[in-house]
């Protein structure tokens, strides 16, 4: 399958993970070139696993060697999480953020914060509300011309923001209701089919919002020092891309503003949102 700039090939011990991964990615262009960037296969544990209480492992390019297979239920989680290991581990030509990305009027916002801030509920909002959705995993920052690259994977909405997506976009497309992981209840929101269509399509950056969802509503400045530390903590490959990770990131924070918004419910957010822009 083709994601923006990368291409993948994923096997599978079982039918069940690929039919899902099919479904939920069906109206995704064919790579026109069959040669992948990462190949990614989901294993049984063991022969008897592959029939008795199947277990998956992840295998493929990268791997983690301690981690914990999940059950064949979870086969559509465990092959996007594949999917997210080989470009945490393996991306050499852009720098890697741990963010969501929208844009609108040619300009790309940025959200980055620690799991449960609400950065992928509000980005599918905003995607909702007409802003091009770019990604909720990755951000992609080029950088040779600092613009982000889009890799807009279905929307990984977790507990109570499936009931709330579910109730404000009931005519998006949803995967599967993916129950009882380690991160409780899963389910994926496809991207509208202007997102995929224009996926190819990068843009510059021209704010970074650091969003916390369950406080009162508060909008705030970040330093430069600040927003460089994060944003090191939220990338996945900035050391290893050495110099060139470090000269991309202090172009980014010396050149775009950053914010932080705290905010107690999803219209407040949405509101400091379009105040920022």
């Amino acid at each position: 399958m083709k994601v923006g700039p990368r291409r993948f090939r994923i096997g599978s011990d079982w039918r069940a993970p690929v039919d899902a991964l099919k479904a939920l990615y069906a109206s995704y262009p064919q790579p026109a070139d069959p040669i992948p960037h990462f190949t990614v296969r989901l294993e049984a544990t063991s022969l008897l696993r592959r029939f008795v209480r199947p277990q998956v492992a992840i295998q493929g390019d990268y791997t983690l060697p301690d981690a914990v297979p999940v059950s064949l239920a979870h086969g559509l989680l465990a092959a996007e999480m594949a999917v997210n290991l080989q470009m945490a581990l393996g991306e050499r030509r852009f720098l890697l953020l741990h963010a969501s990305s929208v844009e609108r009027d040619g300009r790309v916002l940025i959200m980055t914060g620690e799991s449960g801030a609400g950065k992928s509920t509000l980005s599918a909002l905003l995607a909702a509300r007409g802003w091009r959705f770019l990604g909720d995993e990755f951000a992609l920052v080029d950088p040779a011309t600092g613009l982000v690259h889009p890799f807009p994977r279905p929307i990984s909405l977790k507990n109570e923001a499936i009931a709330e997506m579910e109730r404000l976009c009931p005519d998006a497309q949803f995967g599967p209701l993916i129950a009882g992981t380690p991160k409780g209840d899963i389910r994926h929101i496809v991207p509208a089919a202007d997102a995929i269509a224009r996926m190819e399509e990068a843009a510059p950056p021209a704010l970074i919002l650091f969003p916390r969802f369950g406080h009162a509503a508060e909008t705030r400045d970040v330093g430069e020092g600040e927003v460089f530390v994060r944003l090191t903590q939220a990338s996945t490959n900035y050391v290893a891309l050495g110099e060139t990770g470090f000269d991309a990131l202090t172009r980014l924070v010396t050149t775009v503003p950053a914010k932080a918004i705290d905010y107690p419910d999803t219209e407040t957010a949405i509101e400091l949102v379009e105040a920022l822009w």
